[in-house]
């Protein structure tokens, strides 16, 4: 891997970036996907086991990015958090498999153990892909690549979602082998962990950035005096958690409603949410260019519209209009890749965005920020109110051999999700004059 000046550049630096994102991605879309419908599959049709899950991931997400963002700011290296967290990432998405064996009639103690091993294997996620993965992308960013680097963290969550939909139906199949599926991700994940440790080498304009003891530098990211000066970065942020609130309403139950909604199998769930994905994916090259333009606040107005268009194409579909055996839909196709084009454009911009917001010591620890308003905000709130969606306004019906209530997502998920979206217009317009000084006084000097 060369050097050029201050940032590392080459070959190894782009496998490094698509390879570690991509691996990282497609273990987040399983959680964020088949683990919920593992649970509907082996646990229980109970939306509240999804919501502990999303809830305690979320949590533990965020506390490790926030400790490895300290640890790795204050050794200023990133390679070992992202190996280490990397081979253990993988090693306890195969272990959440297991919880499966535990027997049916120890339903809440099964429920428990989902959500304890989704904690675990968040926390260890969270140590290689968001300390770790998220602020080496962050070393390496210059005026130069910033779009690239944008638009490859943008799409990998889409490629995850595309990829390990499509390979994670075809692995767990018509029989549900949720066993298979989690080993082939686990030792995917392991083999860029091990990859990482003999192939990565640092930026070297990184230097370590102690201040104080551990306890006193972690905590001192929680005093958002520092944070709250930066008026920019807060509203970008404020508006990233009201969108993120709304795609999560709906997002976790995406699988569970084609599924048990609509009545496809698993198998073609992947295709149905991969092809229109594929497609919307194209937009990433576009946006990239009007990032490198500086057109951030027409890229995210734009890319809010058009995902609630897709939202609301969705909502209206019966179950009784679809056709399972035939896997075109077009009025689902289509809403899907609405729905993906305008999370493609919120993604990339603002990933690209915060990035440039940041103060150049607190990389690390900023990056926490970032997760605590893209993951925990979200995803608790989010989880709720997705919940609440489908218990009070889903199908139902009462398991006569659990004796369990089961609540099936319908339509409404996708009403709810859309407004929620449209709110996170009013930061994101709240931002432009922060944008707009700030881009004058940087083409000034």
């Amino acid at each position: 891997m060369k050097k050029a000046g201050k940032k590392i550049s080459g070959f190894r630096m782009w496998l490094l970036v698509w390879g570690l994102g991509l691996a990282g991605q497609i273990c987040w879309n399983m959680e964020n996907q088949w683990f919920n419908t593992f649970v509907y599959a082996k646990i229980g049709k109970n939306p509240s086991i999804i919501t502990g899950m999303l809830i305690f991931s979320a949590a533990a997400t965020t506390f490790a990015t926030f400790f490895f963002g300290t640890w790795a700011d204050r050794t200023g290296k990133r390679r070992k958090f992202i190996s280490v967290g990397y081979i253990l990432w993988g090693i306890f998405t195969i272990a959440f498999g297991l919880t499966q064996f535990i027997s049916r009639d120890l339903y809440v103690l099964a429920g428990v153990m989902v959500v304890l091993a989704d904690t675990v294997m968040s926390f260890f996620g969270s140590m290689g892909n968001d300390a770790g993965f998220n602020t080496w992308t962050n070393d390496i960013m210059t005026d130069k690549n910033r779009g690239q680097i944008g638009a490859a963290l943008a799409t990998q969550p889409v490629l995850g979602t595309i990829l390990g939909t499509v390979v994670g139906g075809l692995l767990v199949g018509e029989n549900d082998n949720y066993m298979r599926l989690f080993i082939v991700m686990g030792v995917f994940v392991i083999a860029f962990g091990v990859i990482t440790m003999f192939s990565m080498n640092e930026a070297d304009d990184v230097a370590p950035s102690v201040r104080g003891s551990f306890a006193s530098q972690f905590f001192s990211v929680f005093n958002f005096k520092k944070f709250f000066k930066l008026k920019e970065l807060v509203l970008v942020n404020v508006a990233v958690a009201v969108f993120f609130i709304g795609f999560n309403v709906y997002f976790a139950y995406i699988g569970n409603y084609i599924i048990y909604y609509l009545g496809y199998s698993a198998d073609m769930m992947g295709i149905i949410e991969a092809v229109p994905l594929v497609l919307a994916m194209l937009t990433a090259i576009p946006i990239s260019m009007l990032i490198n333009r500086n057109k951030h606040i027409p890229v995210v107005i734009a890319s809010i519209i058009i995902n609630i268009v897709g939202l609301l194409i969705i909502a209206p579909v019966k179950n009784t209009e679809v056709d399972p055996t035939q896997m075109f839909n077009l009025r689902i196709w289509l809403g899907i890749f609405l729905v993906g084009v305008g999370y493609i454009g919120i993604l990339q911009t603002t990933k690209v965005w915060t990035k440039q917001l940041y103060p150049k010591d607190s990389k690390g620890q900023f990056e926490g920020i970032w997760i605590l308003f893209f993951v925990l905000i979200p995803m608790v709130g989010g989880s709720i109110l997705g919940e609440a969606v489908v218990k009070t306004s889903g199908e139902q019906f009462l398991d006569e051999v659990s004796g369990q209530m089961n609540y099936i997502p319908n339509g409404n998920i996708y009403f709810v999700g859309s407004i929620i979206v449209a709110l996170s217009l009013i930061p994101f317009l709240l931002t432009a004059k922060h944008f707009r000084k700030r881009i004058s006084q940087e083409k000034a000097e």
